[in-house]
């Protein structure tokens, strides 16, 4: 079953779902989406009985706030605490603790926030939501110098996000404190069987513009990326599975990798792909392998064959967060077409509410390696160019 919810449902999701006779909750929101009428729906009142049936329902949602609905219907399912072990960081921490034995972290309510003395705490480190999304409300620490001030910008962002998202899928209540994770950064969508076996569905490389940066502007995904990560990856994912039990499970996973080919997990959130329909669809658009499809269908995907003609491209994400430093509700407009023209090939370009989202939207392009300096520009760029105030 799927369960389709704000913020966001693309196209080809819809169409994903029409065509392949894929079930979905009805709700009041999937009613308004203009579904096609072959659209299998589900009550609520039939989903719960069937999720509450079965140990290990196959239940995918494009957005967070599912979440929120497992919560209130299936309160004492195993896909419940499932849900809940994989967004809460802290409960993911404490699971990984026998693969990662010696890495430091620490809860620590919002409220307590003035009572941290980050002199006892090694350098540098990174303080989140223990119940995020994206990466609001994260920062990096590398001086004690810096902490009143940081500090005094979570307080004040806490105060915007409440109005965005519901607590569920990000809750500024508590906080975690992390040792940092050197090594170049990996996100990938994933889901486990029947069997419980992992199945890799999509492979990005987060982009950073300097050591500093902790925003999710360019990910970027090609054949190489592929070839040398698919494999390490899925084992490692295999070893979060087993000590989790998941069957079942789809899941988006965020990891680093050192200098020695050590993979260490920032975060992994559960019952779904990469946030507003962005790495499945990107994944589709650039290698012809539906991931949403592949999940529902338990299809793992031949790499080998489908990365065959691929030599020489790079696919990109790019999240067009609002580095301006203006305030949205001062921004009159902001110009996408002239953005789309900075690029050799945008496979689609989607606009956000920046005022409700607090981001512009997103671009999906395709770079010829030798041209790869416009993600360069895109990664380090403010956006102001394209802003009317």
């Amino acid at each position: 079953m799927f369960i389709l919810d704000p913020p966001f449902v693309s196209e080809y999701l819809k169409e994903t779902v029409a065509k392949n006779d894929i079930p979905v909750l009805k709700t009041p929101y999937t009613q308004s989406l203009g579904l096609n009428n072959s659209v299998k729906f589900i009550t609520e009142e039939e989903a719960i009985q069937s999720l509450s049936e079965k140990e290990n329902p196959p239940v995918y949602s494009n957005s967070e706030n599912a979440i929120e609905w497992i919560s209130r219907r299936l309160p004492d399912t195993k896909l419940n605490d499932q849900l809940n072990l994989f967004k809460d960081k802290i409960r993911f921490r404490e699971l990984l603790e026998a693969l990662h034995p010696n890495f430091y972290f620490k809860g620590i309510p919002f409220d307590e926030l003035d009572t941290i003395d980050t002199r006892s705490i090694q350098k540098p480190f990174i303080i989140k939501p223990a119940v995020g999304f994206f990466s609001l409300g994260v920062y990096k620490v590398f001086h004690d110098s810096e902490w009143e001030n940081i500090k005094k910008q979570i307080q004040l962002e806490v105060q915007t996000i409440k109005r965005v998202y519901p607590t569920k899928v990000l809750d500024t209540s508590m906080f975690i404190i992390e040792q940092n994770i050197e090594g170049d950064e990996y996100a990938f969508d994933a889901y486990f069987n029947d069997k419980g076996e992992a199945v890799i569905l999509s492979l990005l490389k987060h982009l950073y513009a300097h050591d500093g940066d902790v925003s999710d502007r360019v990910y970027i995904s090609s054949k190489k990326i592929f070839e040398n990560n698919q494999q390490s990856f899925e084992e490692y994912l295999q070893k979060i599975g087993d000590l989790a039990g998941l069957k079942n499970f789809p899941l988006h996973v965020e990891v680093r990798v050192d200098d020695m080919g050590m993979i260490k997990p920032i975060e992994v959130n559960p019952m779904r792909f990469g946030g507003w329909c962005t790495t499945a669809d990107m994944t589709s658009m650039a290698f012809g392998s539906n991931p949403y499809l592949a999940f529902h269908q338990q299809i793992k995907p031949d790499w080998e064959k489908i990365l065959r003609d691929k030599d020489g491209l790079i696919y990109s994400n790019i999240v067009l967060t609002n580095a301006s430093g203006y305030d949205v509700h001062n921004i009159k407009s902001f110009d996408y077409s002239k953005l789309k023209s900075r690029f050799r090939k945008v496979l689609e370009l989607r606009q956000a509410n920046y005022r409700d989202y607090l981001m512009f939207g997103f671009i999906f392009a395709e770079t010829l390696e030798k041209n790869a300096a416009e993600l360069d520009w895109i990664l380090k760029d403010d956006l102001r160019e394209f802003i009317t105030i």
